[in-house]
Order: structure tokens, then C-alpha cells, then sequence
């Protein structure tokens, strides 16, 4: 098995994602044409992380998306179920293996998003960016998200969703399904996952659909706004 199915069996998914660890986010970058920089940035501004804040950040993999939160002086937690890309994370940090303490602000912590490893109500944020479309159970995830934020939390879901001008829809879903797995042939390490990626964020829910979603987890005030034309949208909702 060399990529993950569209049922997301959590160790297919978690065996991809450690496959490609070691330059995943030198291809996010490639494929994204830099943008994945402007949707973290947009993302952080979102949360809006203050001193003392203790942020979650779920499938934060190598912890790129995390550092945004210390920088804004908050506490972060990456967490993700490979630990391939938590290992990763901690080494290009200047850590070793794979602990509980904190490098160079972040600690990382292995963990599935359908039974988070966190007692209830201990986080002031909880953030999961392009991770949900994964999980196998998108609500009981969401439901978990809730579990763990305190009263008053906000959570914010940065992930993949639909075009909003439909002459623009066409070409992305061919550059989906046609130009970016022959891209990441070319510069991943496991070429096959991209097209796991190609086929899992068309299968996945709309701006509206996943505002749904959210709400049925019980989750409150939830809004979204569209970035790059709609390719990601940025959903935030607060736990009441």
C-alpha cells in the first residue's frame, strides 16, 4: 500500500503522511505555488493567538503551521497521528526522537483527532489546517475539537473547498486530476499520496456543507471567508 483510500483507514492515512515527512513541506510549497504561506499567515491572523493562550494545532505534521502561534507569543501544541512528520518536526528544530517537551517552543504530541490525548476544556484555540478532509469521521472530530476547548474557545479550520468562479473550477480540477500528481512525481518522495490529495479534496465538502458540519458538532457563530478564489476557505466558530 502506497497511498491511502478515499475511506481513510487511519493507518493507511498515518503510513502516507510518514512516507512523505521528509520533503512534504518543500512540495506544499512547489504544488501550492507559495500559497500555503499565505493561507498559514491567514490562518494565524484568524486564531489570533495572544500571550498566555494555549493554542491546538491537529495534523500540524512538522509543526510549519505551529510556529506562527509562538511567535505571537501563545503556548502551541502540534499534534498529528504520524509520527513520521512529528520526528521530522522535532529534528529540524535541533530535537531528537519524539517527547512530550517543548522545542523551540512547540510541543509535539502524537495523537488521533477522534480521541485527543488532552483533558477537557484546556485550550483558549483549536486550529486543524487541511487535516480534517482526512480524518474518517470529520464530525466525532470536530465534536473532540469541542470537548477539549474551553468555554469561549474559537476554533478555526483552514482546508481545501470550491472555486467560487466556475470558469476557474474547470481549470483547477484539471490541474487537480491531471497536472499536480505528474508534478509530484517529479519532487516527492511518494508520488502516489498527491494523487490520494488530487482525489480527496474533490470528494470533499463545499464552503457551505462544511459550515454544516460544524455547527452539527455543536460549535456556534460559524463563518467562513474564501481564499485564492476559493480553492481554501478559512471556517471559524466558538464554542458557547
Amino acid at each position: 500500500m502506497t497511498r491511502a483510500s478515499l475511506d481513510k483507514k487511519p493507518h493507511e492515512v498515518a503510513a502516507m503522511f510518514d512516507r512523505t515527512a521528509r520533503r512534504y513541506d518543500l512540495v506544499n510549497d512547489v504544488l501550492s505555488l507559495g500559497q500555503d504561506r499565505l493561507w498559514r499567515k491567514a490562518t494565524a491572523d484568524a486564531v489570533d493567538a495572544g500571550p498566555g493562550e494555549l493554542v491546538l494545532d491537529i495534523g500540524a505534521g512538522t509543526g510549519t503551521s505551529t510556529d506562527a502561534f509562538t511567535a505571537l507569543g501563545a503556548r502551541a501544541i502540534a499534534c498529528d497521528f504520524s509520527v513520521g512528520m512529528l520526528r521530522t518536526g522535532v529534528r529540524r528544530r535541533g530535537g531528537s526522537g519524539l517527547y512530550g517537551g517543548g522545542v523551540r517552543g512547540v510541543t509535539f504530541v502524537a495523537g488521533d483527532a477522534l480521541r485527543l490525548p488532552f483533558a477537557d476544556e484546556v485550550f483558549d484555540a483549536v486550529t486543524i489546517s487541511f487535516a480534517l478532509r482526512n480524518v474518517q469521521d470529520p464530525e466525532a472530530a470536530l465534536r473532540e475539537m469541542r470537548r477539549v476547548a474551553r468555554p469561549g474557545a474559537r476554533l478555526v479550520v483552514c482546508e481545501f473547498s470550491r472555486p467560487t468562479v466556475k470558469s476557474f473550477d474547470l481549470v483547477y480540477s484539471q490541474y487537480l486530476m491531471k497536472l499536480l500528481p505528474r508534478v509530484a512525481r517529479a519532487i516527492a518522495s511518494n508520488a502516489d499520496s498527491y494523487e490520494y490529495l488530487a482525489e480527496s479534496i474533490r470528494a470533499w465538502h463545499d464552503q457551505p456543507a462544511l459550515a454544516r458540519l460544524i455547527q452539527a458538532a455543536g460549535w456556534r457563530r460559524v463563518a467562513w471567508r474564501n481564499l485564492s478564489l476559493g480553492i481554501v476557505a478559512l471556517h471559524r466558530a466558538y464554542k458557547e
